[in-house]
């Protein structure tokens, strides 16, 4: 008996102090900063990861990926459209840079090439891709060309932005609508020969080339509103020559072209290593925007001294 005793007694003290073990592994395991949201802004902000793991390897920040809801634990959003106020009463924001979103189509067809050569009029737009009571019936139906769009099945940031901009609910967006993400949108209208959509910058643009991604035409659109679309309304060729118009213009003064923001936010009880994330992405994510389809942000939106001190206050 006294043997089996000091047998239990032993496999028990082996036990704790493995334990113990295990628990002082825990307490030196690198801290992990959850980062979720609009996943056409992954690319950007995996970048901004690496980036921020050279200079702080002790901090690990990791993407997961947002299903139909976002992950049930996350430190950082980034989302591509302006919260409702009682979602900003929680949470504190930082405006990193600024998406356009454009009318694309598929090459091959017809409607392609000849909107391509016309150009969208804030009247076409409106009749080619929403579904508007107020809509002049005769002028749709001078549109001969065959087209299908396609939109975003579930409630969505850049399909918001995109409707709201022209006086729309997303619901209102015509055509077949498509589960998933803004990729998949980029993906339908590639595999469909007369397929139209409208996607943000970050996602027509091949990153290498700095060219629309294979496939995909850009159909210029009335930036000056003076209600057609002249030779200074062309200026697709490629991503740097939309960055350098769209950076250079006045949002005044630019019509037909949606812009809006890439953000991030994290809850007011952020840890300090989500805090340090953001920080470092006020300093230096800049530097990245242009290449990966952004503009930048306008300096009064950045609210930088706004967020330091928050930081300041949460530490």
């Amino acid at each position: 008996m006294k043997l089996q005793l000091l047998i239990i007694l032993f496999l028990i003290s082996i036990s704790l102090y493995a334990q113990s073990d295990v628990d002082a592994s825990r307490s030196y395991k690198n801290p992990v900063v959850i980062v979720t949201g609009a996943r056409f802004s992954y690319k950007l902000v995996q970048k901004w990861i690496d980036d921020f793991n050279k200079v702080n390897p002790n901090i690990q920040v990791i993407i997961e990926s947002r299903g139909s809801s976002d992950p049930s634990q996350y430190d950082v959003l980034a989302e591509v459209y302006e919260h409702d106020p009682s979602i900003k009463e929680t949470r504190e924001f930082v405006y990193v840079g600024r998406y356009a979103i454009l009318p694309v189509a598929n090459d091959r067809s017809e409607f392609s090439r000849t909107y391509k050569k016309k150009g969208l009029t804030t009247e076409l737009i409106k009749l080619i891709y929403f579904n508007d009571v107020f809509a002049d019936q005769e002028k749709a139906a001078k549109i001969k060309h065959a087209y299908t769009c396609y939109t975003r099945l579930q409630k969505a940031g850049v399909a918001r932005v995109f409707a709201k901009y022209f006086g729309f609910d997303q619901k209102d967006i015509k055509g077949n609508a498509i589960a998933g993400s803004d990729e998949h949108l980029l993906k339908a209208i590639l595999r469909d020969s007369v397929g139209i959509s409208y996607l943000p910058t970050p996602l027509i643009f091949d990153p290498l080339t700095k060219r629309p991604v294979r496939g995909l035409s850009i159909l210029p659109v009335d930036v000056d509103g003076n209600g057609k679309v002249n030779d200074e309304d062309r200026f697709y060729s490629d991503l740097p020559a939309i960055i350098q118009k769209l950076e250079s213009t006045n949002p005044k003064d630019i019509a037909n072209v949606p812009i809006e923001y890439l953000h991030l936010s994290v809850d007011r009880e952020a840890s300090p290593e989500a805090i340090a994330f953001l920080k470092w992405v006020i300093e230096h994510g800049h530097e990245d925007l242009n290449d990966f389809g952004y503009l930048k942000p306008e300096t009064s939106r950045l609210q930088r001294d706004r967020f330091e001190e928050f930081a300041r206050g949460v530490n």
